[in-house]
């Protein structure tokens, strides 16, 4: 119940939640109030924490809004509450994000994007294969499109089901749910950079993997060296710190056509959306079980 107008406390699940400043304003384009963000957070809970959970987690924190200076956060700050869990690590103390009121603690402070690893706190192995398509810019939105294509393409053909979702920003991120504790970072190393050679290949003025932007000339940047141990990609259904609040928006195959545009998927859209679409990704753990990547890794070992 609020005790003030700068001042909440909610109860969830027996856990007290601070809520400060509800009506300071994040994202001031579009009058996005804090509360407004919490609500989205609330709302989305169920579809975000599973990709959340278990998982150490980096935020950016913007806490005067999307317009002023942020800083990246990894360790946990001495006064979080005693329901937020960590998880140490190489000396960082990393926040681990797995209920309800520990994601709402971090939106009330600012912590707008979520950045997780590809592996558990329990494995050194990935959960999951993540290809970022990057392109130079949104007006070379057409690029990461066709990656996806020729991507989508090559996996149908090895029997790996995928998944796609918008990097909340000019991109999109495939996804290969992987068995748990399965394959080592080794492994999947060879796979992403075949995959990424294959491309570079077939479309050499089209993609690169030159790390230096200056270098790339208007190429899609395949970024295969991202999946590895220790690196972190965007979490699904996280917001992102532009102006348009844009959201890290899990897709349907059959959305990705040459109309998509990745400024449609707004927080305000993406509440809409939930409701009247669903989750793209929500047989993500039934596809984890099943993908014949082990024959993959075979296939490759033998070339």
């Amino acid at each position: 119940m609020p005790q003030s107008r700068d001042r909440y406390a909610l109860n969830i699940d027996n856990k007290i939640v601070d809520i400060t400043h509800p009506t300071k304003t994040i994202w001031s384009k579009k009058n996005i109030l804090k509360l407004d963000y919490l609500k989205y957070l609330i709302e989305l809970s169920d579809f975000m924490l599973p990709y959340l959970k278990d998982r150490t987690l980096t935020v950016i924190r913007y806490p005067n809004g999307i317009d002023k200076e942020s800083f990246y956060q990894k360790n946990c700050p001495d006064y979080a509450p005693n329901y937020v869990e960590t998880h140490l690590d190489q000396d960082i103390d990393y926040i681990i994000c797995s209920n309800l009121a520990t994601l709402i603690w971090l939106g009330n402070h600012n912590s707008i994007e979520f950045h997780v690893p590809f592996n558990t706190i329990y494995t050194n192995k990935p959960s999951e294969i993540v290809f970022d398509l990057d392109p130079p810019s949104r007006n070379h939105f057409h690029l990461a499109l066709e990656a996806a294509f020729l991507i989508k393409d090559i996996f149908d053909k090895l029997e790996l089901e995928s998944l796609i979702k918008t990097s909340g920003n000019k991109g999109l991120q495939v996804y290969i749910p992987l068995p748990e504790n399965t394959f080592n970072y080794n492994e999947t190393r060879q796979f992403t950079e075949f995959i990424a050679q294959y491309l570079i290949n077939k479309e050499p003025n089209l993609f690169t993997v030159e790390r230096l932007k200056k270098n790339r000339k208007d190429r899609l940047y395949i970024d295969y060296l991202q999946h590895s141990e220790g690196k972190t990609i965007i979490a699904p259904y996280s917001l992102r710190g532009n102006e348009e609040a844009l959201v890290a928006t899990p897709l349907f195959w059959d959305e990705i056509n040459a109309s998509l545009s990745p400024e449609k998927f707004t927080m305000e859209y993406i509440l809409t959306r939930i409701k009247t679409k669903g989750c793209p990704f929500k047989d993500y753990k039934n596809i984890k079980e099943k993908q014949p990547f082990a024959q993959v890794i075979l296939g490759l070992s033998s070339l």
